[in-house]
């Protein structure tokens, strides 16, 4: 496997960690071990049985709970844990056979493409549950999927198209996330009201207290 192949497997493997960690982990220890794909090796570990297995049991529980308005979220903060840590070291392990400084770096900026897209997945969710029909939520949660796995696939047979591709959705990411904040503040400023139960004082009549 050659660098830019490499970069784009460290980086695409920590991205996708950021929306769904648990498919990541499946999909690269299936292609490992069915022999599609020839993994670092420091991730050949990804090819035994036991990590498969787990990896494909939490991806189905993933699956439901990702697509049940409410517990997405809750899910996502749980997994804030999870899927960033998952990244950085997906990426260091990665360049697990190179030179340590590298691995370092690696963890270090797999951790941040982990952070950007799982902060980007978890704002835009709290903003689709506001919606009253989970049909929304639903093809939110399929899009992710599809998303997974064509990034990883991209990566793996197209680095360099794949690597452009990660580039944009960066830029994208930045130009978003003040957006999603400020939705997420004034979602969480009228929730605050309406626990608050504040109403707004009528005005009075000249000459009353």
């Amino acid at each position: 496997m050659d660098m830019t192949a490499t970069v784009a497997l460290a980086a695409g493997a920590a991205w996708a960690s950021g929306i769904n960690a648990y498919a990541v982990l499946f999909m690269l220890g299936a292609l490992g071990a069915t022999g599609y794909l020839e993994l670092p090796p420091h991730l050949v570990v990804l090819t035994d049985p036991l990590v498969i297995i787990a990896a494909g049991i939490m991806y189905c529980v993933e699956f439901f709970a990702d697509k049940t308005p409410g517990v997405d979220s809750a899910w996502d903060a749980i997994h804030s844990f999870i899927r960033i840590p998952a990244g950085a070291i997906l990426a260091a392990a990665t360049f697990g056979h190179m030179d340590p400084a590298l691995q370092i770096a690696a963890f270090l900026l797999g951790g941040g493409l982990a952070a950007a897209s799982h902060i980007t997945k978890a704002g835009s969710r709290i903003l689709i549950n506001t919606s009253p029909e989970p049909f929304t939520n639903w093809a939110a949660s399929l899009g992710e999927d599809v998303v997974v796995v064509g990034a990883l696939w991209t990566a793996l047979r197209h680095p360099l198209v794949f690597l452009v591709l990660l580039a944009l959705a960066l830029a994208l990411t930045i130009w978003a996330l003040p957006r999603l904040w400020r939705g997420i503040a004034r979602l969480g400023a009228r929730i605050r009201r309406f626990f608050g139960g504040e109403v707004e004082t009528p005005p009075q009549l000249p000459g009353h207290s």
